[in-house]
């Protein structure tokens, strides 16, 4: 998201949020100069209008109306498939992260955790991007190359008992040793974990000992954390094949007990089955399991499967602050959603909202099963899907169901206007609209992650 910054000072510079943090600070002139090397590279029939220059001093109107066109200018770039996935777009914004954030480029020494809280030091340069980071951990740890791409970086936050909530997956525009010490608060920390949903990849992991070894130690972690259901009697037999070391039988039992895989969120509230309600959200299986507590205290379990998902977005809106206009946004200063419109029953579709900080690392779960579904409806390999990269960009299927990673991610500025519901605005959210309308005034057309899986995968898999 683009918002205007210093305005008497300096009327042309920028910041780019990302997430609720401040990405970048950009000026008009460095857009432009992205602008022309994007054209130059991909010809100006590809490259969406930048925004005119003007002779004279501009007036705040003019000012908020030209932060506008370049906040549609971006979002335009980041949702085509060509630009947004372009090592030209991705290198300007982590080097404008980099520059920001005063960062200059050394060599530094990052820990990088693994799920059983060893912790791995791995030297790399400060502007390493990152699927640069995660190569030196795999290399590290001596994890082969085929299999480098089933696991991910994630910012996570740890919680007083010290399980980990997360922020999110390391995005390819951002610098991860940047990211992680520009937010000043040791509580955060970069965390290795398989990035595929469908448990059937595991044994192409388990193939190896370092993937073997890694997978163990996550299942171990999310059983101790209570992601994953244990009876007494299971209980005992993962505690004697643990004690033999059997690390495959123990994946193997893990795999049939309820929850394997999930990702499991922090408690949050629902609209669902009525507004207010306080629930659990949990991510895997191709589907958002719900633990909703209902106002008589009584629990509802149910689960709502991506392929019923006809679309959804990220929302946020922003409280009254008495901060300083200046001042970014606090934890408690934006509130984070995300909606999604689903197939109750055969001609009945109905939004469903979820208010939580971690809304984004939500639709990036959606996003990623979506992702695997249609690679896999269409033939193509996982391993292809996660690798490698062709001229800077992330080779992927060549249907376009195979959609991007999530974007550019942004929050309000908290000065900006009080409980504003900025859905309009979000369009840097959006993978591909669903509306593929060129008009200039259908403003809803990007606002929306559309989901191919949905059109793509018949009435007998709903």
């Amino acid at each position: 998201r683009v918002l205007g910054s210093d305005w008497p000072l300096s009327p042309q510079a920028y910041n780019i949020h990302v997430n609720g943090v401040l990405h970048c600070r950009v000026r008009y002139s460095q857009l432009l100069g992205l602008h022309e090397q994007l054209r130059k590279e991909y010809g100006a029939n590809v490259v969406p209008a930048f925004p005119p220059k003007k002779i004279f001093t501009l007036t705040p109107a003019e000012v908020e109306q030209r932060r506008e066109q370049l906040e549609k200018y971006m979002q335009a770039v980041r949702q085509d498939p060509t630009l947004g996935g372009s090592e030209t777009f991705n290198s300007f914004l982590r080097k404008a992260q980099q520059e920001t954030q005063q960062i200059p480029t050394e060599e530094v020494v990052l820990e990088v955790l693994l799920s059983n809280g060893q912790k791995v030091k791995v030297t790399i340069l400060t502007s390493d991007q990152t699927e640069d980071v995660l190569e030196a951990v795999a290399s590290k740890l001596d994890l082969p190359d085929d299999l480098v791409g089933y696991f991910s970086l994630f910012l996570v936050r740890e919680t007083k008992d010290g399980a980990f909530s997360f922020v999110r997956k390391l995005q390819e525009f951002e610098l991860p040793y940047v990211s992680v010490t520009s937010l000043h608060n040791p509580e955060f920390q970069i965390i290795l974990r398989k990035s595929y949903w469908d448990s059937a990849y595991d044994d192409d992991v388990m193939e190896h000992r370092v993937g073997l070894n890694l997978l163990y130690a996550q299942t171990v972690s999310d059983i101790e954390h209570g992601w994953i259901l244990v009876n007494k009697e299971q209980h005992r037999q993962l505690k004697s094949l643990q004690e033999k070391v059997s690390k495959k039988e123990f994946i193997r039992l893990a795999q049939t007990l309820k929850y394997y895989g999930y990702l499991k969120f922090d408690p949050c509230v629902t609209d669902f089955p009525e507004k207010g309600c306080h629930v659990v959200v949990s991510a895997g299986n191709n589907e958002l399991n719900f633990q909703v507590r209902l106002p008589n205290e009584q629990i509802k379990e149910g689960s709502f499967k991506v392929t019923r998902m006809r679309c959804w977005r990220v929302t946020s809106s922003v409280p009254m602050s008495n901060g300083p206009s200046g001042s970014s946004p606090g934890k408690s200063e934006v509130k984070l959603e995300l909606a999604f419109e689903y197939l109750m029953s055969k001609d009945r579709l109905q939004w469903v909202t979820i208010t939580s900080p971690q809304a984004i690392m939500l639709s990036i779960c959606l996003q990623s099963m979506v992702d695997e579904l249609m690679v896999k409806k269409s033939g193509g390999s996982i391993r292809k899907m996660f690798r490698r990269r062709v001229n800077g960009a992330l080779r992927r299927s060549d249907s376009q169901q195979a959609v991007k990673s999530p974007p550019l991610l942004d929050s309000p500025d908290a000065s900006r206007e009080p409980m504003a519901k900025l859905s309009s605005k979000l369009t840097s959210v959006s993978l591909r609209g669903i509306s593929h309308s060129s008009s200039a005034n259908d403003v809803g057309a990007n606002d929306f992650h559309g989901n191919y899986a949905f059109e793509g995968i018949g009435d007998e898999d709903l």
